[in-house]
């Protein structure tokens, strides 16, 4: 069976449709990642010290900062409560800049900053898999997301 013009035009338009979808999901995962992350990737000349945990609120942990090196010992800094903190962890962690909120720092951190990377990635999957009609491409974007989700929850 020959195909229309038309056919292959509603094609190539799906496809394109499908592919600004996958960007987009990417992109926002990215962005979304690096707000935390870069504190992390570009941690040289920043603050770094470990934080001990001495309260959880419903959003923030927070406790006194420790420093390591040339920073400011701090007797209150918080951190986001979804870094699986309890009373009377210690951690390494990195000050952001001009306030007295930290980010966990090593791989734990490092893998948690990147969390909504992964599950943009596995929505891509879904995407590139079902949409775009590439299973393996599919298959793998979404491992490598279920990848970075497990090693995160394992990690912390």
């Amino acid at each position: 069976m020959k195909r229309s013009s038309s056919h292959r035009a509603l094609v190539y338009a799906r496809n394109a449709a499908m592919g600004c979808v996958v960007l987009l999901l990417l992109a926002a995962g990215v962005l979304s990642s690096w707000n935390e992350a870069h504190h992390i990737v570009l941690a040289k000349g920043r603050e770094h010290g470990t934080m001990t945990v001495t309260g959880c609120g419903a959003d923030v942990c927070t406790g006194p900062f420790s420093p390591s090196g040339q920073a400011v010992a701090r007797s209150r800094v918080t951190i986001d409560r979804s870094v699986a903190a309890r009373r009377g962890d210690r951690f390494p962690v990195v000050v952001k800049p001009g306030t007295d909120d930290v980010v966990r720092a090593g791989t734990p951190g490092f893998l948690h900053a990147w969390v909504p990377l992964g599950g943009a990635l596995l929505l891509a999957g879904l995407v590139i898999g079902g949409g775009l009609r590439m299973s393996r491409t599919g298959w793998c974007t979404g491992i490598a997301g279920a990848v970075l989700l497990v090693a995160t929850f394992f990690a912390l």
